[in-house]
């Protein structure tokens, strides 16, 4: 398959291409259509490359313009667990996996109470309830999102493949690596010291785990 590449990614296409980043669904939604490359003849989208490592070059700047204690990285998601922890353990965000509370955002009884500045999610459809919240107290959001999703409460969207464990892995190692450059942590050309398996969910799962 041949993808154009328009511009210095952050990794090499090979990289991208082999964690699936820009496989999307067969389904799509207008807010997405600019972001699909092209349909394949089996109707799966393929995402533009060249839009998702910019998109993650754009989130990193934002995300590192705040202190690492009011970014939260939150995923409902089994496989986007593993790269919100490990995201959050390398650039010292707050981690919120599993079932988010209702409150957490505005509610300040509450012992899971958190004010956050800003906000990512791996999926505005299985993590909307973070999404709401954030958009109740006015916080910037931003959203891992595939070909099939409707990001109405997402201010900036990262197209790519929102499911795959390897594609995840690989989004928010590469978030990670990009935000601790922006913060100068590293040179802006170094190299994270946790290597991208580490933020890879080891057990696969069934679609109906997932």
């Amino acid at each position: 398959m041949s993808i154009t590449v328009t511009a210095e990614l952050l990794v090499p296409l090979e990289v991208y291409l082999t964690a699936g980043i820009h496989i999307g669904t067969r389904i799509r939604t207008g807010p997405m259509a600019s972001f699909i490359y092209k349909v394949r003849p089996d109707g799966l989208s393929i995402l533009d490359i060249n839009k998702t490592d910019l998109r993650i070059r754009v989130a990193a700047k934002l995300i590192s313009s705040f202190q690492p204690s009011n970014v939260v990285a939150a995923s409902a998601r089994l496989y986007g667990q593993v790269p919100v922890q490990k995201f959050a353990v390398v650039t010292g965000a707050i981690p919120i996996t599993g079932r988010f509370i209702p409150g957490t955002f505005t509610n300040p009884l509450l012992k899971t109470y958190v004010e956050p500045e800003v906000v990512i999610v791996v999926d505005p459809e299985a993590d909307k309830q973070v999404l709401e919240e954030a958009s109740k107290v006015g916080v910037p959001t931003i959203s891992l999102c595939d070909s099939e999703n409707m990001p109405e409460l997402v201010d900036l969207i990262i197209p790519c493949n929102n499911k795959g464990r390897k594609a995840l892995a690989l989004i928010f190692w590469l978030l990670a690596r990009q935000v601790l450059r922006e913060r100068g942590t590293i040179p802006v050309t170094g190299e994270l010291q946790v290597p991208i398996d580490e933020f890879e969910t080891k057990v696969a799962l069934s679609p109906k785990e997932e």
